[in-house]
């Protein structure tokens, strides 16, 4: 592939695994996406995981907004320096999704995961990385 995207964890975060756990799986898949291009990290493009702790669905669970942005912040810590370790870009729309606390158009209907209008916000991110990277 000439690129390849990744943004994993959230599912890994939303069922309290450990972060050890996620470490090694990431690991393990930003390898598998740096085969993809042909061994080039610098054709990665990691995204970090968005915080769904500010979303309805997010203000009802039990961990509460705080908590949830904070394991979140630790699996990116985690996602970011592996990233930068192996070479990979790393794209941080976590606080783009955190704008969904006072903007709900961000926000599918189901109250949890991103609209269009979020997907859109990404897109634009991911696309000023992109640029950035194949001008140097």
């Amino acid at each position: 592939f000439d690129f390849v995207t990744l943004l994993i964890g959230v599912n890994n975060q939303y069922r309290s695994r450990a972060i050890d756990n996620y470490t090694t799986e990431f690991v393990e898949l930003l390898k598998t996406a740096i085969r993809f291009t042909g061994g080039d990290a610098t054709k990665v493009f990691v995204l970090s995981i968005p915080d769904w702790g500010v979303t309805p669905f997010g203000h009802k669970d039990k961990r509460g907004p705080i908590q949830i942005g904070e394991e979140i912040d630790a699996f990116n810590e985690v996602n970011k320096l592996a990233s930068e370790q192996m070479g990979a870009n790393y794209v941080d729309i976590t606080p783009i999704s955190k704008l969904a606390q006072n903007d709900l158009s961000l926000i599918a209907s189901d109250g949890l995961h991103p609209s269009e209008n979020m997907y859109a916000l990404w897109a634009e991110k991911l696309r000023e990385k992109f640029l950035s990277v194949i001008a140097e």
